[in-house]
């Protein structure tokens, strides 16, 4: 099992990305822990991209409940269609947010925080849970990010 991987910090967001991906696809497929790999999926992507917090919630209970995470405090519990997250996972697809504040509904787990991608993880035709990664910059995401994101949400069941 490898406990480094090769990240370009100095490449642009699409040649991480790309450089990341099949080294998680590896990391995972060696592991059979879900919180194991939300773990260090969580810290590759903090690593990679210095997001200012990056992690997942699961479907528990019938709430999404914190897994691990890379960053500050954060909420613990999100309802169903609840904020960006309860979004998500409500409508089973991803959601971009360039500006937290403008989004209704928003869930303030760090006021530090300006902009969220968060990306549904899927279990056959269920959610199991989601990816959460916020941004202290306004803007911060794209459809690059959506994209590869999906890919590594897609590693854990796809």
């Amino acid at each position: 099992m490898p406990e480094t991987l090769t990240i370009p910090h100095d490449a642009d967001k699409e040649e991480k990305y790309k450089a990341i991906l099949p080294q998680l696809k590896s990391l995972l497929q060696q592991e059979s822990d879900e919180v194991a790999n939300m773990a260090n999926v969580a810290a590759v992507l903090k690593d990679a991209f210095q997001f200012f917090w990056c992690g997942f919630y699961v479907v528990k209970n019938g709430v999404l409940l914190l897994a691990p995470f890379q960053g500050t405090l954060a909420c613990t519990r999100i309802a169903f269609g609840k904020g960006v997250c309860g979004t998500a996972w409500k409508n089973r697809e991803t959601v971009i947010v360039p500006d937290v504040e403008k989004f209704p509904g928003h869930i303030a787990c760090s006021s530090l925080s300006k902009s969220e991608i968060v990306v549904p993880i899927m279990r056959g035709n269920e959610v199991y849970g989601i990816l959460d990664i916020d941004s202290d910059r306004l803007n911060a995401f794209d459809e690059t990010d959506a994209y590869y994101l999906a890919k590594i949400a897609n590693l854990f069941f796809g």
